[in-house]
């Protein structure tokens, strides 16, 4: 694609594909790890294949020895994090084969991981992923017998080689340099200001002057939007409470949307006035169809990943741990600016979302064809029709990508 980015100077093997700000290798993470330099690493955010009851097509480990195979590589992660330096691990639960319990391997792994004779590493925080479109997996103990409930949260942990007990922010809006692990990212508009400064908005309850999070107001209203709040949405008189930049914001929002379809968590949450949801708990839907990626599989018979990353994840964890250009000032790294990593990358996803943000990125990907479809990420579809060489009947390696 493009000639070498910054990141090829950190590591000997030869990069898969280029992008302005990042490169893919093709290869086992562990022995990829071992090429980068101490401390060369900002954040590492990955989605591992999970110990799953049967063998999917991108390769998982069985229950039995998946931990096992896990912490093959934590030393290498570790030594490559920056001592400000964060490992984000989206991994889910899986039933014990043939019966309708549960397998603690996750947290049995959990343990080995924070443990300081083992991982070494510090548990910063745990989050959860709620999939509200997640499907009853397994059926049997879901839909046949229904007794069990259909697991739509995941578990991601926060993991850092050090914590830094220091304040995260500084008296200005600058994160304190030797706390990126640390920071505290809530940062006010002028209305969310002005409704705490009236009393109206409480942060450490993540309530508003409307007491969406009352016991009262759920048992009432059901979740939903009271009318009197909808009506004063429609009518403009709560708008009239925000800033001008954020009014306008809101409506361009909500454009294509049916107003009256959204919880009031959702509304507030457009707002940038909390709501509902806790703020370690990330709502993301993987049921994308349509997507620039997907699309472009289907156009060119290419197999799309099967288990991707919502972009909401390493979207808000690339906010939430590294800081946002311009890096003049940046020395806190190997490089100009932060690297983010994805030693599982499937589809890269995490990659996007890095060069989207400004920020370095590495993509380590075992398996060759989800690799080669990854790069349609970062191609516009014009692109991809003058590089695909129509003679060869499968999309295949990057031979078949011509550089013209």
């Amino acid at each position: 694609m493009n000639e070498d980015s910054a990141v090829t100077t950190l590591i000997d093997s030869e990069a898969a594909y280029n992008s302005d700000l990042g490169s893919a290798f093709q290869g086992d993470s562990r022995e990829l790890l071992e090429q980068l330099p101490d401390n060369s690493i900002d954040l590492i955010v990955t989605s591992p294949p999970f110990a799953l009851q049967h063998k999917k097509e991108y390769g998982n480990e069985s229950q039995e020895g998946y931990n096992d195979w896990f912490m093959e590589f934590v030393p290498e992660v570790r030594r490559v994090l920056q001592p400000h330096g964060s490992f984000v691990v989206e991994i889910g639960g899986a039933f014990k084969q043939g019966y309708p319990e549960r397998s603690p391997y996750q947290f049995q792994l959990l343990n080995r991981l924070v443990d300081p004779d083992e991982g070494g590493m510090h548990l910063a925080q745990d989050f959860y992923w709620y999939n509200p479109a997640k499907l009853p997996n397994p059926i049997e103990w879901v839909n046949v017998r229904k007794i069990r409930v259909t697991d739509a949260v995941t578990h991601i942990w926060w993991l850092t080689p050090e914590i830094n007990k220091d304040s995260a922010v500084e008296e200005g809006e600058h994160p304190h340099p030797e706390a990126n692990n640390q920071r505290v990212l809530q940062e006010y508009s002028d209305s969310q200001k002005q409704l705490m400064e009236s009393g109206e908005f409480n942060d450490g309850k993540r309530s508003s002057g409307w007491n969406i999070d009352s016991e009262a107001f759920a048992n009432d209203n059901d979740g939903s939007i009271p009318d009197n709040l909808l009506e004063g949405f429609q009518s403009g008189d709560i708008l009239d409470r925000l800033d001008e930049f954020s009014a306008k914001e809101f409506l361009e929002m909500v454009s294509n949307e049916d107003i009256g379809d959204l919880s009031a968590g959702e509304m507030l949450r457009m707002l940038g006035m909390g709501g509902n949801t806790a703020d370690n708990v990330i709502e993301a839907s993987n049921t994308a169809s349509n997507t620039h990626y997907l699309k472009m599989c289907r156009e060119f018979d290419v197999d799309s990943h099967p288990a991707r990353f919502p972009r909401q994840i390493p979207e808000f964890f690339v906010d939430f741990l590294t800081p946002n250009p311009p890096y003049d000032d940046w020395e806190q790294g190997a490089l100009d600016r932060p690297v983010v990593l994805d030693i599982f990358a499937g589809s890269n996803i995490t990659g996007q979302i890095a060069e989207q943000k400004g920020r370095y990125w590495m993509a380590f990907e075992k398996e060759q064809k989800y690799l080669d479809a990854s790069q349609f990420r970062f191609l516009t579809e014009e692109e991809i029709r003058k590089r695909y060489n129509s003679d060869q009947s499968d999309f295949g390696d990057f031979a078949t990508l011509s550089e013209d």
